[in-house]
């Protein structure tokens, strides 16, 4: 049976198909539909027409072309298999994604409010984010901290009042290459203007990956205030990390940002009372 095995996985699977010429995705509905007349029936010819999707831009004489070929029983048979294996792997993907839904139900609350952040467009996204960092910001205490865990802060290395590098950290392997992938989606998108104009001055000044890089940071920040006080991302909590205005005079708010930035917890009472 082994033998039998080894002859047939050695046969060439070699054939003149182009299906990835007409098709953007050999996955999709037309694609499968055209490959499983192709294992079923090797070696014949077939009007591709009534498989092809009517939604599907291809010239139906084009993707006729790409499937006039020779394809013999033992390539079929090795296909099968293949794509027998590839739908075991859907399929085990789909339970793993039911069962990290599952253990997440309890945080619903937390990832309907990630998700409100520019560039995290799916619920999967949020999870991996809390699975990193949690949902009590206390731990972190301020965003700070929680951006220097993260990796995206400036490691503090001086030599006599020198500063040797300003390279970002090595922390954070996993949560670093998502938040920066979810600042290079945010900086695209023109529904946040306030990250997309931010990225364009910090490329010009500063280059591409760095910019990338301030933008996550910045991010973070917002997904730090957005948990700590259970609202949606807005602006305003964006610039939370902004350092603190040259003027002399400030408004309340801008007090009240500087000083949680500082860590310090602020008494409820004063906060409540309007100042005179």
């Amino acid at each position: 049976m082994a033998s039998l095995l080894c002859t047939i996985f050695i046969l060439p699977l070699v054939f003149n198909f182009k299906l990835d010429d007409v098709f953007t995705n050999v996955f999709g509905k037309s694609a499968s539909a055209i490959t499983t007349q192709l294992l079923e029936h090797p070696g014949e010819s077939f009007d591709v027409a009534p498989f092809v999707d009517g939604r599907c831009r291809t010239p139906i004489d084009k993707i006729q072309k790409a499937v006039d070929g020779v394809f013999s029983y033992e390539q079929a048979e090795k296909l099968k298999i293949i794509r027998s294996h590839m739908n075991s792997l859907d399929r085990h993907k789909a339970e793993l994604e039911s069962l990290i839904l599952g253990i997440a139900e309890k945080y619903t609350s937390q990832i309907k409010l990630l998700m409100t952040v520019p560039g995290i467009n799916d619920v999967f996204t949020a999870i991996r984010i809390i699975a990193e960092i949690g949902v009590d910001m206390s731990v972190f205490e301020t965003s700070k901290k929680l951006c220097s865990w993260a990796g995206l802060t400036p490691q503090n290395n001086e030599s006599a009042g020198k500063k040797k590098t300003t390279r970002i950290g090595k922390s954070g392997a996993y949560l670093k290459p998502l938040l920066i992938q979810i600042a290079i989606a945010s900086s695209r998108s023109e529904k946040h203007p306030e990250i997309r104009e931010k990225y364009l001055a910090l490329k010009k000044r500063r280059g591409g990956q760095k910019a990338k890089v301030a933008i996550a940071r910045k991010l973070l920040t917002a997904i730090f205030n957005i948990l700590a006080k259970n609202e949606p991302y807005n602006p305003t909590l964006y610039h939370k990390d902004e350092k603190p205005p040259l003027a002399r005079v400030i408004s309340q708010e801008q007090a009240i940002s500087i000083l949680s930035n500082m860590g310090y917890v602020l008494d409820p009472l004063i906060l409540s009372t309007p100042l005179q």
